[in-house]
């Protein structure tokens, strides 16, 4: 096929050097891809831009270099070398993935679409890329990036997400059973790097002259997409409990619900009519003073506001049941997701 070949071509020639990618064409270079790597790395890449997950790649591949590594470590362990990814159900996810596929595959992934989706944490998505790119089975892969390629390629003009089976469909038909893996990543890298969402290259492209979205004088307006919803913003209180040597009082989060199992200073429930300066919502009682600034931040389904409340104790100052008072050389490691970081960083003056 014309589209497939001429895109592998440049894909041979401009693919992105990423630290979880082996080179393409395998039968040429002699290079195999490692599952693990590239589970690890697609996990990572959900909801996360690539230059972000390359220092966390490396980080989780030093400290456990294979999928045995991991699935032995500690949770908490793992949740910390998280902290800052965001979207934290991933790391439990991934955690709880490793230690089924050890124990139930002997710690080898499974190579088909179907039972990868059996296992934690891995999406329709997921599998189709780990199924083609670790294990060369013809499965189609469609991410953000392939689906504005497609949607120009083809000039699909419905709008996502319910333009997502047609767009799935053209991809099914351009991967080939040959090189799939490579395919896929070609797709892409062309969206990364070329067909990009504003102000496309399409002088480079090797698509140029095949794009009917192009031909049509439309390729910058797809996808189209629904309009999105306007996020609600919850309010809530955030308590900042310091010690004279600099200690801060730390709770672990629910082990179900938003940022579960991750570490925090103590905060108030978070809901849209939360009153900020109720300070019977504090964990304890003590002299709080507000800091002139809040924490904001967006999650997936809505904006969040944190009023922060500091105040400082002495080294007597007796804890509630299951806080943990964590010295500031420790507080870096700690499984502080980025809300919370932005929080211990909110001064009163």
């Amino acid at each position: 096929m014309q589209a497939t070949t001429a895109l592998l071509h440049w894909y041979d020639r401009n693919f992105r050097t990423l630290p979880w990618r082996t080179p393409p064409n395998p039968e040429l270079s002699g290079a195999k891809p490692n599952p693990y790597h590239v589970w690890l790395s697609e996990i990572m890449l959900q909801q996360t831009t690539v230059a972000t997950v390359k220092t966390y790649f490396i980080k989780f591949t030093d400290l456990w270099p294979r999928l045995e590594n991991l699935a032995e470590a500690e949770e908490e362990e793992v949740l910390k070398a998280w902290a800052g990814l965001g979207y934290y159900s991933r790391a439990r996810n991934l955690h709880r993935c490793a230690k089924i596929v050890l124990r139930d595959y002997n710690g080898r992934f499974p190579e088909e679409e179907h039972k990868l989706q059996q296992l934690p944490g891995i999406g329709p998505y997921t599998a189709a890329a780990i199924s083609s790119i670790a294990f060369n089975q013809h499965a189609a892969v469609v991410d953000g990036n392939v689906e504005r390629v497609i949607s120009r390629l083809r000039a699909i003009t419905d709008r996502l997400p319910g333009a997502k089976p047609v767009i799935k469909s053209h991809m099914a038909a351009l991967t080939p059973h040959e090189r799939p893996g490579d395919f896929a990543q070609a797709v892409m890298d062309l969206g990364a790097t070329v067909c990009t969402p504003r102000s496309p290259a399409c002088t480079i492209c090797p698509w140029v002259d095949l794009c009917e979205g192009r031909k049509q004088g439309i390729h910058e307006s797809l996808p189209r997409k629904a309009p999105k919803r306007v996020k609600p913003t919850r309010k809530g209180m955030a308590f900042v409990i310091a010690r004279e040597d600099g200690a801060i009082a730390l709770r672990r989060r629910p082990d179900k619900g938003l940022l579960a199992g991750m570490s925090e200073p103590p905060t108030s429930q978070w809901s849209e009519d939360m009153k900020q300066d109720d300070l019977g919502q504090a964990p304890v009682k003590a002299d709080w003073s507000l800091a002139p600034s809040t924490v904001k931040h967006t999650f997936t389904h809505f904006h969040l506001e944190l009023a922060v409340w500091h105040t400082q104790v002495d080294a007597a100052f007796p804890l509630p049941e299951g806080y943990w008072w964590s010295v500031p050389e420790a507080l870096e490691g700690e499984a502080l997701p980025t809300v919370m970081r932005k929080v211990l960083k909110t001064p009163l003056a």
